[in-house]
C-alpha cells in the first residue's frame, strides 16, 4: 500500500485501545453489489451496530477472517467516509484504524485528499485522533469533521477574497447597509423562474446578495449546467455575487443518516447542522438576511424552514420565506415539474416555468445527454 503520501495530509496514526501501534492480518477488499453473501454480512454487521446502511455509496469494503466472514466494513461516498462498523468480537483490536486506513487509501487514488465524515458525538474523539477535525457540532445529533486543521477556515477565506474578487466588478451604494447584505443557496436543478423570483425579490431589497450554489455534482442536472444557467439566468441583476457551496453546505438527498434514529432525526440533524455552518458563513461575509422558498410539499424543506425561521433571528439575521411563484393555472413553479415535464416529453410546458435562458439551453443539442438522463430516471420528483 502507497500510504506516505495518501496519508501526510491527515496526520494519521494507528491507535488501538492498548495505546500501541500495529496491524492485523486481516485482509480487506472491496464488497462488490454483486456478492449477495457480503453484502448481507455487510448489512448484519451495521444493523448489530444500530446503523443503517446509507443510501448514498459508491464503494464498500470488508475486513474478513480467517473463516471468509466480515468483521469490519467501511464505505465511501465521493470525498465523505461512511457507514463504518466493527464486529462486536473484535472492537478494541483496532480493525477500524486499518479500514480507515484503506478508506483514505482509496480516496487517495480517487484524487480526494480532503475529506469529511459525520459522527456521533460518543465517537468523534476516536476520529479527531485519527487527524479528523470537528467544523460543527449538534449536541445529541451530530458531529460534522474533516481530515484538514484549517478547512473549513481557509474555505471561509476564500469566501471573502471571492466576494472582494467579484465586488470590484459590481456598481454598488456607498457605503452598502450591513442589514440589507442577504444571503439565497440554490441547487437549481434546474434554475426555473421560481428561483429568479426569490433571487430578483433579493436583490431588490438589499444592496447586496450572496447566492450560493450547491455545487455537490448528485442532481440530473451537473454542476456546471446549473451554475451556467444560475448566473446567465441573473446576469441582469447588478448586485449578485456567487459561490460554489463547497463541501460544506450539504444537500438534503446525501446527508447521510445511517446513524440516526429515524427520518425525522435525520432531517433535524442536516437543518440544524446546515444552519449551524451558515451561521459561520454569514458571520465571516456580514450576511443580516437569508431568503428561502416556501415549501409545503416536503417534509424535508418544511422541517428546515421552520428551523431557520426559529434560530436565524436568534443570531441576529432575518429570515425570509417567500412565497412560491406560481403559473397561470395556479400551480407552483418547481424544478421537479420541469424535470417531470422533461421526462414526460411535454416540452411545450416548460415555457410557463423556465426563464429564456433555462429554455434555451434545454432545446439544445447541447442538452441532450442531461434530457436524456432525466428520460431513463426512474424517479425526478425530488429536491
Amino acid at each position: 500500500m502507497r500510504a506516505a503520501a495518501g496519508l501526510i495530509d491527515t496526520h494519521f496514526t494507528y491507535i488501538t485501545s492498548g495505546g500501541t501501534t500495529g496491524m492485523s492480518d486481516y485482509p480487506i477488499s472491496e464488497v462488490y453489489r454483486s456478492d449477495r453473501r457480503a453484502n448481507r454480512e455487510v448489512d448484519a454487521l451495521l444493523t448489530a451496530e444500530g446503523i443503517r446502511r446509507d443510501r448514498n455509496l459508491d464503494y464498500t469494503c470488508g475486513m474478513y477472517d480467517e473463516n471468509g466472514h466480515i468483521i469490519a466494513t467501511g464505505s465511501c461516498f465521493g470525498n465523505t467516509l461512511r457507514c463504518l462498523a466493527v464486529s462486536r468480537e473484535h472492537q478494541g483490536e483496532g480493525l477500524m484504524n486499518e479500514i480507515i486506513t484503506h478508506l483514505l487509501q482509496v480516496q487517495y487514488e480517487r484524487g480526494n485528499v480532503h475529506l469529511f465524515l459525520y459522527t456521533k458525538e460518543s465517537s468523534s474523539k476516536f476520529f479527531n485522533d485519527l487527524g479528523f477535525r470537528e467544523i460543527a457540532r449538534i449536541p445529541g445529533l451530530v458531529v460534522f469533521m474533516e481530515n484538514r486543521r484549517t478547512g473549513f477556515r481557509d474555505y471561509l477565506e476564500n469566501l471573502k477574497k471571492e466576494t472582494d474578487e467579484q465586488l470590484s466588478h459590481l456598481q454598488l451604494p456607498e457605503p452598502v447597509s450591513p442589514a440589507k447584505i442577504a444571503a439565497i443557496v440554490v441547487n437549481a436543478n434546474p434554475f426555473t423562474l421560481g428561483h429568479l423570483y426569490l433571487v430578483e425579490k433579493a436583490s431588490r431589497e438589499n444592496d447586496l446578495v450572496h447566492l450560493f450554489i450547491v455545487s455537490e455534482d448528485k442532481s440530473l442536472f451537473p454542476f456546471s449546467v446549473r451554475q451556467h444557467l444560475v448566473k446567465e439566468g441573473t446576469a441582469h441583476l447588478s448586485n449578485i455575487v456567487y459561490h460554489r457551496s463547497g463541501s460544506y453546505i450539504i444537500s438534503n438527498a446525501t446527508f447521510p443518516g445511517y446513524f440516526q434514529k429515524d427520518s425525522l432525526a435525520v432531517m433535524q440533524s442536516h437543518a440544524e447542522l446546515d444552519l449551524t455552518i451558515f451561521l459561520k458563513i454569514a458571520a465571516a461575509l456580514n450576511i443580516h438576511v437569508r431568503y428561502v422558498g416556501e415549501e409545503n410539499t416536503s417534509e424535508a424543506t418544511v422541517l428546515y424552514n421552520k428551523v431557520m425561521a426559529e434560530k436565524l433571528p436568534l443570531n441576529g439575521i432575518r429570515c425570509v420565506i417567500v412565497p412560491r411563484k406560481k403559473q397561470e393555472n395556479g400551480r407552483p413553479v418547481s424544478a421537479s415539474f420541469v424535470r417531470q415535464a422533461i421526462k414526460d416529453g411535454k416540452m411545450e410546458d416548460l415555457k410557463a416555468m423556465v426563464p429564456p435562458s433555462t429554455l434555451n439551453y434545454l432545446l439544445s443539442a447541447e442538452a441532450e445527454p442531461v434530457l436524456s438522463k432525466i428520460r431513463n430516471a426512474e424517479n425526478v420528483i425530488h429536491d
